[in-house]
């Protein structure tokens, strides 16, 4: 089989309109994402988010540490990781769709924080080489339109020796509950996901996208191919989501 390049939303031919399409989707479902992801994930996604913060709290104690939350949208992870401020710890977030990046500065003005947040492509960060301490991607990685190019930016873009740490969906390892797990998310998760968020390409690109994902194994792969070491990752839920993290 050969590996997955990047994200191909059905009926979408090219990168450049794959990023368009994905974009527009996201802008769409933005006002309901928070609420979907507690739903469709039975609140598990909460879970999955703190074991990253945690999973990179040595790196947020570093004095001066510079921190990216990468694919930010509506900002959970970022305002986890404000949590484990230390040291004078500056903590930015990114996104390339507008509308979740409104979301995300809506729970930050109410939190009375000061996150930064910046609109930007992943593959093409407007970010100075080695200037970061740690990147954290959530639920985003997979839909980069090229896999291979946006593991080479956060290369690029990290400290000799900084790390990333990447939280997304997986295929599950147990066959009982990959069983369960395929007929929930091919049969209900788009029909509730497209009856709440009133898009229902949205819910179903969504478990097609992690059909065609590489498994825990090829993503870890991909990372020290881009030069990444000490790669490593922790399947979660019975392998349904996988964090990885690894070191430039």
């Amino acid at each position: 089989m050969t590996p997955a390049t990047g994200t191909t939303p059905k009926g979408i031919t090219g990168e450049e309109a794959a990023s368009r399409w994905v974009r527009g989707m996201f802008g769409r479902v933005a006002t309901r994402y928070d609420l979907l992801n507690h739903l469709l994930s039975f609140n598990l996604d909460r879970r999955w988010r703190a074991r990253t913060v945690e999973r990179v709290a040595g790196v947020m104690a570093q004095p001066g540490a510079k921190v990216l939350d990468l694919c930010c949208g509506t900002g959970d992870v970022l305002l986890s990781l404000e949590t484990q401020r230390r040291g004078g710890a500056t903590i930015f977030g990114s996104d390339f769709c507008h509308p979740m990046l409104i979301e995300a500065q809506r729970k930050i003005a109410a939190r009375r924080l000061r996150s930064p947040l910046f609109e930007a492509d992943a593959l093409a960060l407007p970010l100075a080489s080695d200037s970061l301490d740690l990147i954290t991607v959530a639920f985003g990685f997979r839909n980069l339109t090229n896999y291979r190019q946006g593991l080479e930016e956060l290369a690029r873009v990290l400290k000799p020796g900084g790390a990333l740490a990447i939280l997304e969906f997986s295929q599950p390892t147990n066959r009982g509950f990959a069983k369960a797990y395929g007929f929930f998310s091919r049969r209900v998760l788009p029909w509730v996901g497209g009856m709440i968020s009133g898009s229902d390409e949205a819910y179903s690109y969504l478990p097609e996208s992690i059909r065609k994902f590489p498994g825990a194994e090829g993503l870890a792969e991909q990372m020290r191919a881009a030069g990444f070491a000490n790669v490593e990752f922790e399947r979660l839920t019975f392998g349904a989501v996988a964090l990885h993290l690894g070191r430039k």
